[in-house]
């Protein structure tokens, strides 16, 4: 019995052609994690016992961080594609720095609700605020995976792994980085209007 081994190239390819779809059924298994939260979220509030509270502003800045950081991304796989890999190190450096930046504003948020009164935890704890706080804790670390994967990427990148015929690595991330920020943009306008 003979055993045959894939060669590089065959392993590349089918790399190539799985990657993408892979990172698709992850999204559509976020959007069904997210669609049940959110829909808990609005179950809960209408059985009464709701703490009603404004958005701390720091959450919208942050909110305009990661659409920066999603333009960064972008054009990121820009340069990818067209072998400027100085740009696309830095491009995905800067969105490195803006990822963590969002998460920083996150943390901030979250301290200015515990001044406002708002505990997802202990006495003096509501419905509302927990809900809140599973809600843009879960985003966070959604986002702590992006930033791992951004690490790794422009890691890569600063090696000169990527060029225009192999930029999947970067392609995947930016897969990944996107649907988090259309996701974070859906989960404020859901939190400032679903109240």
């Amino acid at each position: 019995m003979a055993f045959s081994y894939a060669t590089p190239d065959e392993v590349f390819e089918t790399h190539q052609k799985t990657a993408r779809p892979m990172m698709w059924i992850g999204i559509v298994s976020f959007i069904m994690f997210w669609a049940g939260i959110t829909s808990a979220y609005v179950i809960r509030q209408s059985q009464g016992d709701w703490l009603y509270f404004d958005v701390p502003n720091i959450f919208f800045q942050s909110t305009a961080i990661i659409i920066l950081s999603s333009l960064t991304m972008g054009l990121a796989q820009f340069f990818a594609r067209k072998d400027k890999q100085l740009l696309t190190s830095l491009l995905l450096l800067a969105t490195l720095t803006l990822g963590i930046v969002f998460s920083v504003f996150q943390y901030k948020g979250f301290l200015e609700l515990f001044e406002l009164g708002v505990y997802w935890t202990g006495p003096g704890s509501n419905a509302s605020g927990q809900y809140f706080n599973v809600i843009v804790w879960a985003h966070v670390a959604h986002i702590l995976v992006g930033i791992f994967a951004l690490i790794f990427t422009s890691v890569k990148a600063i090696l000169n792994k990527y060029s225009s015929e192999n930029h999947i690595g970067i392609d995947v991330a930016a897969m990944y980085w996107h649907f988090l920020g259309i996701l974070w943009v859906y989960l404020i306008v859901f939190l400032v209007f679903i109240r």
